[in-house]
């Protein structure tokens, strides 16, 4: 096989940096794979990203880059598909940094699945361990909070690419933040792709440590996260979709409980956070962070919701 690795990035250019050198370090052990190329879509990035790239290609003799006006990262993984020259896509996003035997680890499990279910409709999905450590991300430990039920995301998945063509790729119509991996995920499996997990495949996601800065745009994430929800509902009306958009009565009343109808917010609970990090708990912080993020997120669904019936 011949891997494409599909990147779309979007003004990370410090950490992409790191994703981009490891990925020119994988140890590729046996034949399983031909070779792979490296496709990065830079989606209107204003961080310098492409004269950094264009000053220090030759370290980077697998990077292709291919540019757009910022439109999302749908659209940046289209074209991107569009572009690569492998079977094999891999789509990993540009603040993942991986190990030495990521890609071999997903040809190895490709392979063996193929052969166990005696066919090729499969896809792998590797680990994704979170991170706020950016010198060396790679040394966090798996924690209880890195699992993921999803079916198919984009953070760390191997797939062959005649079955995004057939499943007519990711819907440009998902705009704003979220969704759009998980809705070309029930096209895929409509079309009984099964997942196959790929533990050996690791990814670290760095992402800066908490801070009571992040919390005005984590807000807006959640709500547009919400808005998109309803975009994926509407295509696929099903309560599959409604739980995981949490568009039910039980998360209405989930976070409406947890929240005290929404008077746990960023501005009460404050001084808890900024106690907990502090003492070092940043991550603990973003957890109890969560309670209120949850709540903008079903306000931004059933808001999205009313406007759209």
């Amino acid at each position: 096989m011949y891997i494409s690795v599909v990147i779309p990035t979007y003004n990370r250019l410090p950490i992409l940096q790191k994703s981009l050198v490891a990925l020119e370090k994988q140890e590729l052990t046996d034949n399983k794979i031909d070779g792979y190329e490296i496709v990065l879509v830079d989606d209107g990035s204003t961080d310098k990203t492409l004269s950094w790239l264009t000053e220090n290609k030759a370290q980077f003799p697998h990077v292709k880059i291919f540019e757009q006006n910022h439109q999302g990262a749908a659209a940046a993984r289209n074209l991107g598909v569009k572009k690569a020259q492998g079977d094999t896509i891999v789509f990993i996003d540009s603040d993942l940094v991986v190990t030495n035997s990521f890609l071999q680890s997903h040809a190895n499990a490709l392979v063996k699945g193929k052969q166990e279910i005696k066919s090729d409709r499969l896809f792998t999905y590797g680990a994704v361990i979170n991170t706020n450590n950016f010198e060396n991300p790679t040394s966090e430990p798996y924690k209880i909070t890195d699992f993921s039920a999803a079916y198919f995301a984009t953070g760390n998945v191997a797939i062959a690419r005649k079955w995004l063509s057939e499943a007519g790729l990711f819907d440009t119509g998902f705009k704003l933040y979220g969704w759009e991996d998980l809705e070309l995920g029930v096209r895929l499996k409509k079309l009984n792709l099964k997942l196959i997990k790929c533990p050996e495949a690791v990814g670290y996601h760095w992402h800066p440590a908490f801070s009571l800065e992040q919390i005005p745009q984590m807000i807006e994430q959640e709500i547009q996260r919400g808005k998109m929800g309803v975009v994926f509902y509407q295509k696929h009306p099903t309560l599959d979709v409604k739980m995981m958009i949490q568009m039910t009565f039980l998360h209405r009343l989930l976070w409406a409980v947890l929240s005290l109808g929404g008077k746990l917010n960023e501005r009460t609970l404050e001084p808890l956070l900024q106690w907990l990090i502090s003492r070092g708990q940043p991550q603990l912080a973003e957890q109890v962070a969560r309670i209120f993020l949850n709540w903008y997120n079903v306000q931004g669904v059933y808001a999205a919701y009313r406007e759209h019936t």
